[in-house]
């Protein structure tokens, strides 16, 4: 293994590594310091199905995939029952990492200037930015609040949920209406929290869109004839939580909604927010079990981030796929682009995220933007079982479903050797490195916003 690939994997941390059932019979122990060790592990693979056979048995895989190697976070025993299972894996690296806090509130504030490790912004930070870029650019930026997080609706704290809708301001514009003159580029990120890298790429596309208007001939014609929204922090609670870590962010990847019960001092509570979307909800790459990173929740959109966040997208986006198969195609002439921003597999993804085995009825076009989107960024792109693993109730297959969204995820990371891998990683990569890499991409699919299925993959 690489320097590079193994510095990669260090980064991706979990704090659920054992199976459920035995995470609560002899859970992590922290340190004084209230660390605990974590240990990455690679794992050969022999066989389609054992990303699921991983998945069912309680460990939990990082988005990261090298051949037929997959990456599984534990602590030291973790080892002794994967080779139970019969596979044969590597240490590649360990580490210490914070635990989350009893408490879940907020961290203290310093409004747009609060940062963490190295210049990650906050919460408080990011709705700051929000509320500046509308305040001095009126005519270009407008902020939403579409919904409350599970903490604030159980009024234990807890945020607002927040968008901007970004364009060269018309009468109508940004109104909360499907039938909207301009066709609308959406552009979302942390929705699982500890994937910090996402949250600064949205921070500087609307810096770049409002600051380069009149400039950049891309952005000016982008700003004249489509609407740009954005949710920076889909996933706000568990920002929070990540930021109490300072220096060492803790890792949280799901929202606070602790009501299945309390996975202990050493455990991480929590909806996985990406396995709770209601489309194909229960299969491939979720768990039942309220302690695991993909713990996909009590019930199809039980969580108040997912089920605001769908209502915003009905608000913004007609429902124009009518048939309800799996291959029913959305219109030719639907209008509309979201992509949902991950880390750091590399990788760019398109529905069905759930099930590779099926495809879309727009498989081709969908292929197609995910094939240029890979190139501008230098990720493989397929469907997430064809080069990752099959992952259910996920965001971009929602919109597509319900909507006939022509949707994709983009998991950034390190493809170069840059030493920028992982959830955290030096925050001096987000310009020198990730903002170069996604300001093209972004440009271009914004760009395809007004008609994505007019084109096959070999258009693109």
């Amino acid at each position: 293994m690489t320097t590079a690939a193994a510095a990669m994997v260090l980064a991706l941390t979990a704090l659920s590594p054992m199976s459920p059932s035995a995470l609560a019979r002899a859970p992590q122990k922290a340190d004084a310091s209230g660390r605990h060790t974590v240990v990455v592990y690679r794992v050969p693979t022999h066989d389609q199905r054992d990303a699921q056979k991983l998945i069912s048995a309680g460990y939990d895989l990082i988005e990261r995939r090298q051949g037929d190697d997959l990456f599984v976070m534990g602590d030291p025993s973790t080892a002794t029952g994967l080779r139970r299972l019969g596979f044969s894996p590597t240490a590649v690296e360990r580490m210490q990492k914070p635990l989350p806090h009893q408490s879940h509130a907020a961290r203290a504030t310093g409004g747009i200037d609060d940062t963490y490790d190295g210049g990650y912004h906050t919460v408080d930070a990011h709705y700051a930015h929000l509320d500046q870029v509308a305040s001095q650019h009126p005519d270009m930026a407008k902020v939403v609040t579409y919904g409350q997080s599970w903490l604030k609706q159980k009024g234990r704290g807890g945020r607002d949920l927040k968008a901007i809708c970004i364009t060269k301001m018309k009468q109508d514009d940004c109104r909360l209406d499907p039938n909207s003159t301009k066709p609308r580029f959406f552009l979302m990120s942390q929705i699982h929290a500890r994937e910090l890298t996402t949250g600064e790429v949205s921070w500087r596309w609307i810096d770049t869109l409002t600051s380069e208007y009149g400039k950049n001939s891309d952005i000016t014609a982008l700003m004249d004839s489509t609407e740009m929204w954005v949710v920076p922090i889909t996933n706000p609670d568990g920002v929070d939580i990540v930021a109490q870590g300072g220096d060492n962010p803790i890792l949280q990847r799901k929202n606070a909604d602790d009501s299945q019960g309390s996975c202990g001092a050493d455990g991480q509570t929590g909806v996985d927010l990406n396995r709770n979307a209601g489309t194909h909800f229960g299969g491939a790459g979720t768990s039942t079990e309220p302690c695991s990173e993909i713990y996909l929740g009590p019930a199809a959109d039980s969580e108040p981030e997912n089920t605001a966040l769908e209502g915003l997208f009905r608000k913004l986006y007609p429902a124009v796929r009518t048939g309800t198969g799996d291959t029913d195609p959305a219109p030719a002439t639907a209008k509309g682009l979201m992509i949902s921003l991950h880390s750091d597999a590399s990788m760019v993804l398109l529905p069905w995220e759930a099930d590779h085995t099926i495809h879309t009825g727009n498989d081709a076009a969908l292929r197609g933007l995910a094939g240029q989107l890979g190139k501008l960024t230098g990720y493989q792109s397929g469907q997430a079982g064809e080069i990752l693993y099959d992952a259910s109730g996920g965001s971009d297959d929602w919109t597509y479903d319900k909507l006939g969204l022509a949707s994709l995820t983009i998991e950034i990371g390190d493809s170069d050797g840059r030493n920028c891998s992982g959830f955290t990683p030096a925050f001096s990569c987000q310009d020198s490195y990730f903002w170069p890499k996604m300001k093209p991409a972004l440009i271009y699919a914004a760009k395809q916003a007004a008609a994505p299925y007019r084109t096959s993959a070999r258009d693109h």
